[in-house]
């Protein structure tokens, strides 16, 4: 059992609200949380308040009740977005409201249910919440993404311990492990983090390479880089200058790909949790920047619904290195949350890409994005590739290269 929980989960709310979404005075603070985190919900509304909000605004969760609304609601009321709801969305947007989403869902939460009915729903979302989505992957917003220790999803990575409180218990530990809550002083191991990660990203920003190679086991495959493309990582700053951490825990630096130069095989090295599934054994051909051929060993079905999204949906809106050295992948927990295990390894993403990656991109119109190789789409949704073996090169404008990673770790 963590000595001391509950001094520990009050760290965590303080940490959400000031470095998460950095919460200032008169802001509306979006909350989105699992029922079940309600002991986290209420300590993080309570922080928000006392730094200033003017309102919270909570969305609450429910994976049993998610399920039934998926398997049963007639389809066609499934994916249809009423106008009220979507007003909804962009009154958020335009009061500027900072996003906090609390993962701790059930990766199998839809497992079984009809992938149509699973497709269906996902439309639903993307339309649902595509302004919201919008406004924070141009940083228009704060937001932030963490996570918090369900019970099924702590079954699922922890399935050897004997009981359901040891199971959570290790999850939370690992939560506040890859957070720095047991430091002293969470916020300033964070800023101490964050300017590693910042180096790292200068670096790539200086170079402004061509193209990544990546080679190891099953991956083959070449991407291009947008002129002008912009390395980031941790810290993020929002349209009003304020500075926000839109991951908890993060170890990557990553930037925006040309959406149209992609070519070559790419496997996958971990479980993506997607729509309620688990996809694991996924493997990819590009050509023209495009994926024309995708297979899973397990769910398949879901991953090419989501490639036939949209056009978007098969091409890539980002790029992301993350050295397999990193504490989460020294853990040698897979943790089938995206939030983790894309921080444990070198990953890709389907969809949209961030304007932000491009100079001066939020800037730009979407036509304008386009053209100079931002993808644009309804989807983004990581992909992990990454593993010890993996090599990988910048290729400069004239063709020479230059090792970046070696062996899984910065060259």
């Amino acid at each position: 059992m963590i000595k001391d929980f509950d001094k520990c989960l009050e760290k965590y709310a303080e940490l959400i609200v000031k470095t998460g979404v950095n919460v200032q005075q008169n802001h509306t603070v979006l909350l989105e949380v699992s029922v079940t985190q309600a002991p986290l919900a209420r300590l993080v509304v309570k922080k928000a308040y006392e730094l200033g909000a003017k309102e919270v605004i909570l969305r609450w969760n429910d994976d049993f009740i998610l399920r039934q609304h998926v398997a049963h609601t007639d389809i066609d009321v499934l994916e249809h977005v009423p106008d009220y709801r979507l007003a909804e969305v962009d009154d958020w947007v335009e009061k500027g409201a900072s996003r906090i989403s609390i993962v701790s869902q059930d990766p199998g939460a839809l497992a079984g249910v009809d992938s149509e009915r699973v497709a269906a729903y996902q439309r639903f979302d993307r339309k649902f919440l595509f302004n919201l989505r919008q406004a924070g992957q141009a940083n228009k917003i704060s937001w932030t993404v963490i996570a918090a220790a369900g019970t099924e999803w702590a079954k699922l990575v922890f399935p050897e311990l004997a009981s359901e409180e040891e199971q959570v218990s290790a999850l939370w530990d690992q939560i506040f492990k890859a957070t720095h809550i047991y430091d002293e002083d969470p916020i300033a191991s964070w800023k101490k983090h964050e300017a590693i990660l910042a180096e790292k990203a200068a670096m790539l920003n200086k170079a402004q390479f061509k193209a990544l190679h990546y080679q190891a086991p099953g991956t083959d495959f070449t991407v291009g880089l947008p002129d002008n493309h912009v390395w980031d990582s941790s810290r993020s700053i929002n349209s009003r200058g304020e500075e926000f951490m839109a991951n908890m825990p993060t170890e990557e630096v990553f930037t925006a790909p040309d959406f149209r130069h992609a070519e070559g095989t790419v496997s996958s090295t971990k479980p993506l949790s997607y729509a309620g599934t688990t996809i694991t054994g996924m493997q990819f051909t590009f050509k023209d920047g495009e994926v024309v051929e995708a297979s899973a060993d397990q769910g398949e079905s879901v991953l090419k619904s989501l490639l036939n999204s949209d056009p978007g949906s098969k091409r890539l809106g980002e790029v992301a290195l993350v050295p397999d050295p990193s504490p989460i992948s020294q853990s040698g927990i897979t943790f089938y949350n995206t939030l983790f295990d894309e921080n444990a390894s070198n990953h890709l993403a389907f969809g949209n890409g961030y304007a932000f990656n491009i100079e001066n991109g939020t800037n730009m119109s979407e036509e304008e994005l386009e053209a100079i190789g931002l993808n644009r789409s309804i989807n983004h949704v990581d992909f992990m590739i990454g593993s010890n073996q993996m090599d990988i090169d910048g290729i400069r404008e004239d063709g020479t290269r230059v090792p970046i990673f070696r062996q899984g770790d910065w060259a």
